[in-house]
């Protein structure tokens, strides 16, 4: 039989992995922008709670780490005791840094990009 049609299931299955890609090209499209926002917010907030943390209120790092919102997991924090400042990660796409300044309190550095 040369010419035997394909069979509904075959069909079916060659629907579903259409729409399946479809939807994954969809996601990727759609949430691309707000990670890369969500990251860039997400670090310079922990950057700046985190350095009055520690410089302000005098606390640890260790005990700042508490402080993170939930859904931070992934935001990492690093300090330099001598520059007063603490540096907020978030994996691959985004570090800010605050600085403790006389007189102002922690404040973000300035923004490039």
């Amino acid at each position: 039989m040369a010419n035997a049609k394909p069979s509904i299931k075959s069909r079916a299955l060659k629907w579903l992995l259409l729409l399946a890609a479809a939807g994954i090209a969809f996601a990727l499209y759609s949430f691309r922008a707000p990670i890369g926002g969500y990251a860039e917010v997400g670090s310079s907030y922990a950057a700046r709670v985190a350095c009055s943390c520690r410089f302000v209120a005098g606390r640890s790092l260790e005990d700042c780490e508490k402080d993170k919102l939930g859904g931070m997991e992934l935001v990492t924090l690093s300090d330099d005791a001598e520059a007063q400042s603490v540096t907020a990660r978030f994996p691959l796409i985004a570090s800010h840094t605050a600085t403790y300044r006389e007189g102002y309190g922690c404040v973000l550095d300035k923004w490039e990009g």
